[in-house]
């Protein structure tokens, strides 16, 4: 066994009761959620989805009159940029809506829920065990927690303290990125490295973790399949970064024989914004749950409720089982042209659909404008309709190439509205 805050056998040192078994079977399903609730007979849920037929994701409409953000003076936004946390990421399913209600209708013993929830995790994505956290970036810190302390009460209850502990994660330089404040919050140093010649020379006795942002793999200098053989090798964790990705099963990161890889909930799963999924060992990610609350450990202020943990159980039910992301791509390619097709009636006006990347995975169109014939920059064409009506939230291309459509966290019609919108503002100075 892979060794943690030193070389502790986790398993002999949980100072809780509590602890995930073995492969113990589980016979829950969605329609648990759905039998007896009183949201699913008011039809929040579609009938679709409760028979068990693959259908794309469509949220129900919005009741009619102000919303409940507009009495209190903020004006919602239409998103057209993707899962950002800051435009509050993505909308829940109607299914997780439905679990997060019955969950918090009961009382639980939070250990044995995450105990139970780790295994149903671990059967739906063919890891080893699962947790669910306050947000991917509360994945992060609890995982840098147990590599660092591991599950022992006196070392936990001395972070960020970590004198006479592990303290340094290495961190190929590619990977850095302002999130990696969750790992270096727990008082660890993060040690920079650009070649395999570097890694092997940073990799010592102070070193607690191996960490990647999952998006810059191909450009980290050094090979994971490196860094994972040498973690194995030495006893220190691998942790994957992988918020905005898809978390398909097979796991590409655990195949490739990470310890953890870490997601956001509120992402591509559509599950309760502040959750997160951290998939890999069950060593490992039940002393990260031991370092988070309700525990008095460092992450004690990284709760996660019933509610939220139940709600991206649901959320990965229908990843793996109900969602069909075939029809999903077509839907947004469809919401697309139908912009490009309303674009192109205005002269100066270029459009093309670009495919993605890692994260935030879907296709996205790309708008250029001919400055000799649209007089207006990108950057003014955002800010017309940030402050229209209905307000419309877009990205500025990169390096100045125009304006992105993200499609992913768009609603049903709002292709419609955006397209007409779009026009709008461009045909106000475009000349012909």
């Amino acid at each position: 066994m892979i060794g943690l805050g030193g070389s502790m056998n986790l398993r002999k040192q949980m100072p809780w009761q509590i602890r995930p078994g073995k492969k113990r079977t589980m016979q829950w399903t969605r329609r648990d959620f759905f039998r007896n609730s009183g949201l699913a007979a008011a039809g929040l849920v579609t009938g679709g989805n409760v028979s068990g037929e693959a259908t794309p994701c469509v949220t129900a409409a919005s009741p009619t009159g102000p919303s409940i953000y507009e009495k209190i003076g903020v004006k919602p936004i239409i998103n057209c940029q993707g899962t950002f946390t800051i435009l509050s990421g993505s909308q829940s399913l109607p299914e997780v809506k439905v679990a997060m209600d019955e969950a918090s209708r009961h009382y639980v013993h939070m250990d044995e829920l995450m105990a139970q929830v780790g295994e149903r995790l671990a059967e739906l994505t063919g890891a080893e065990f699962g947790i669910v956290t306050a947000g991917c970036a509360a994945a992060l810190s609890n995982v840098t927690a147990a590599c660092v302390a591991g599950a022992d009460p006196e070392k936990m209850q001395r972070l960020p303290d970590l004198t006479g502990l592990r303290n340094e994660v290495i961190m190929p330089k590619a990977s850095r990125n302002v999130y990696d404040h969750a790992i270096r919050m727990v008082g660890t140093k993060i040690i920079e490295v650009q070649s395999p010649e570097e890694f092997r020379a940073a990799v010592n006795e102070h070193t607690a973790m191996i960490s990647i942002l999952g998006d810059a793999e191909e450009r980290n200098g050094v090979s994971l399949e490196e860094m994972v053989e040498v973690g194995r090798r030495r006893e220190i964790p691998v942790l994957v970064d992988a918020a905005a990705e898809r978390p398909d099963v097979p796991n590409y990161y655990l195949k490739k024989g990470v310890d953890a890889v870490a997601y956001s909930g509120g992402k591509c799963l559509r599950g309760p914004q502040c959750s997160g999924l951290a998939l890999g060992r069950r060593d490992l990610l039940w002393a990260a749950w031991l370092n988070s609350a309700p525990h008095h450990a460092f992450g004690r202020s990284m709760k996660v409720g019933k509610e939220e943990i139940m709600g991206l159980l649901t959320a990965v039910e229908m990843w793996v089982k109900q969602r069909d992301h075939k029809a999903e791509w077509r839907m947004w390619e469809s919401w697309l042209q139908t912009i490009s097709t309303r674009l192109a009636q205005v002269p100066g006006v270029q459009t093309r659909v670009v495919q993605p990347g890692r994260s935030n995975v879907a296709p996205t169109l790309l708008i250029q404008l001919d400055a000799s014939r649209i007089k207006l920059t990108s950057e003014e064409v955002k800010r017309r309709l940030n402050e229209g009506t209905p307000r419309i939230w877009v990205p500025l291309a990169h390096q100045g190439a125009g304006i992105s459509i993200m499609p992913y966290m768009m609603e049903p019609g709002e292709d419609e509205i955006v397209a007409r919108r779009f026009a709008e503002v461009l045909s106000m100075t475009a000349k012909a």
